[in-house]
């Protein structure tokens, strides 16, 4: 994730002041230099890394710890505040009827970024389109188009002009019962003059509501530049950063930032449409020191559910709560973790799990936990119904049979049924919690105690082992 490297290094020097109730100057220094050694280290621009490294020496120094507050966590406060205040607010995006034009180098991911946004806005309920205006790159029309059809939005491109200003006026009178124009245009592999020009001429027609620069987060201080240029031609309203999902720094995008005095609008975390993040700054640094981001995750849940319920009219997720746990029922919350996307990610956003437990873990660790998932599921696939209603049918026979079918050692099979013991028990301290029950434990993972210590404070909820 970007500045993924700022968090783990933060949190390693945070754990040196654990049990301090008051700091020293060289405390202070050894945090403040960690900073500035991370943010360059991500490609932040210099002089935005002594700015805040100043207010967090400042404020660090300056200011007394409220009554009952440790060190540790006093510097933590000050070190979100101020990452917050860098990165700034989330860009302005009513959900409401507009035009949105797309701008940026080639490569950066605009054509995908375009479907993308446009499937954020039809999950909030309005009727958005994409219009493709790149005549420059082959196969754009084509991607643009498979891309639309994947968010299952409305496309409009014209694959045999070669004028990107008329593709762009005749879109928007072809889309005009849209809510939400989202207008791709090309790029180049560098800021070229008639890249600039053709920009202005379709920012002339389409009369943008708004005008988003995509960059790749891998971007480095190339992205001062452009981001300028960009600006001073069609001016920047906001920023999507796309490929989070890889090793990118990523400082650069919030130079870009600073560069044009905008703000950050989404976050590209994947391949599919469905990896798009509305951008909010305090989520976001929470989940970067480790300390989770539980409306991220919540809105990945509700979403997830109703995904899994779409794909089976029998499965409700109530039901769990109101009988028996089945077999059934664990395959489909699998696979409803799934379609919250890459498990790394999810676990960024519990608090307690993130963070400082992800640095301890092996850099294989979520690859070998999904693996074993799709074990699971294969297993579970080679079941009879009778099976995955009443797993205490199968004994030993039933295990060799199943193992025989799925492709998998009789072992798995083993794992398989007693997580579901583990998961079963789990859910029935859940039946029988009240609503206030409830709420104490929801207060418990905000505060980060994690439900009971980081990872085994799950009581086995998910098929992590």
């Amino acid at each position: 994730m970007v500045l993924d490297n700022l968090g783990s290094s933060l949190r390693g020097t945070l754990s040196k002041l654990q049990g301090k109730s008051r700091l020293d100057e060289d405390d202070v220094a050894e945090v403040v230099k960690e900073i500035q050694r991370s943010l360059l280290q991500a490609d932040v621009d210099v002089s935005l890394v002594m700015d805040l490294s100043e207010s967090i020496e400042t404020r660090a120094l300056e200011e007394e710890p409220p009554g009952g507050t440790s060190a540790r966590d006093h510097v933590l406060k000050i070190v979100y505040e101020e990452l917050v205040d860098l990165i700034g607010e989330s860009t302005e995006l009513p959900l409401e009827p507009q035009t949105i034009l797309l701008a940026g180098l080639q490569g950066s991911g605009k054509t995908t970024s375009a479907a993308k946004m446009a499937w954020w806005f039809s999950k909030k309920g309005l009727r958005p389109a994409v219009i493709q205006t790149d005549t420059f790159r082959p196969g754009a029309y084509d991607q643009a188009e498979q891309m639309a059809d994947r968010a299952e939005v409305a496309f409009y491109g014209d694959p045999n002009s070669d004028d990107p200003v008329r593709i762009a006026r005749e879109g928007l009178e072809a889309t005009a019962d849209a809510d939400v124009h989202i207008v791709d245009t090309a790029g180049r592999h560098a800021l070229e003059d008639d890249l600039i020009a053709e920009i202005e001429e379709i920012e002339s027609v389409v009369d943008p509501d708004r005008s988003l620069l995509v960059l790749d987060a891998a971007i480095g201080q190339g992205a001062k530049e452009q981001a300028r240029q960009f600006d001073d031609s069609i001016g920047i309203d906001g920023v999507v950063i796309t490929k989070l999902d890889g090793t990118a720094k990523g400082g650069g995008a919030l130079t870009a930032v600073n560069e044009t005095d905008s703000s950050i609008a989404f976050l590209g975390t994947g391949e599919t449409v469905q990896d798009i993040e509305r951008f909010e700054p305090n989520g976001f640094i929470s989940r970067l020191l480790g300390m989770g981001d539980l409306k991220q995750l919540s809105e990945r849940v509700e979403r997830a559910m109703a995904e899994t319920g779409e794909e089976d009219d029998d499965w409700d997720p109530q039901d769990i709560m109101e009988g028996s746990f089945t077999l059934k029922d664990m395959q489909k919350q699998m696979e409803a973790m799934n379609n919250m996307g890459p498990l790394d990610q999810v676990m960024d956003m519990i608090p307690g799990m993130g963070g400082g437990l992800m640095d301890q873990l092996p850099d294989d660790a979520m690859d070998v936990t999904q693996e074993r998932m799709r074990t699971f599921d294969v297993a579970m696939d080679s079941m009879t119904d009778e099976e995955l209603e009443n797993p205490r049918t199968i004994g030993q026979e039933r295990v060799e049979r199943i193992a025989r079918g799925a492709g998998v050692p009789e072992e798995s099979i083993r794992e398989l049924l007693e997580q579901h013991k583990m998961m079963e028990r789990t859910i029935k301290q859940f039946q029988g919690m009240g609503d206030g029950d409830m709420q104490r434990m929801m207060k418990k993972l905000q505060q980060g105690d994690g439900g009971g210590g980081g990872m085994g404070g799950m009581g086995g909820m998910g098929p992590f082992g």
